[in-house]
């Protein structure tokens, strides 16, 4: 039987159980947005790259301005958090890899107090 998300957040202890959820959530946004915006019949595959900029997208969606804070309060604050959540949940099988994925492919792909501070801007609709 799979381990809840609850119970490898508890195990692990490096991350909010939240911050897992957020992952596992932010995965499935991703994809369908990325799918959306190429005009796909079905998803693909998507890098460390592509999934740590959709999940900026969706937490800024969630939370603007206050992203950093929330994140940070989870115990992510760098995009390597991401993949460190991913591959964690990868190996108690709730995500999937490819044999070309690597949990560097999240190291540095962006600054969050660039991103969700200093650029950050409030969408005017």
């Amino acid at each position: 039987m799979k381990e809840t998300i609850e119970q490898i957040a508890h195990d692990d202890g490096r991350y909010d159980v939240r911050a897992l959820k957020f992952v596992y959530e932010g995965l499935s946004a991703t994809i369908e947005k990325l799918r959306q915006d190429e005009g796909a019949e079905h998803s693909r595959h998507i890098s460390g790259q592509e999934l740590a900029w959709g999940l900026a997208e969706v937490a800024m969606q969630r939370w603007g301005r206050l992203t950093a804070l929330v994140l940070d309060r989870w115990g992510v604050r760098t995009t390597r958090d991401f993949g460190e959540i991913v591959y964690l949940m990868i190996s108690h099988q709730w995500m999937t890899s490819q044999e070309t994925d690597a949990i560097e492919d999240f190291d540095g792909v962006f600054d969050f107090g660039e991103v969700f501070e200093r650029d950050y801007t409030i969408p005017i609709r």
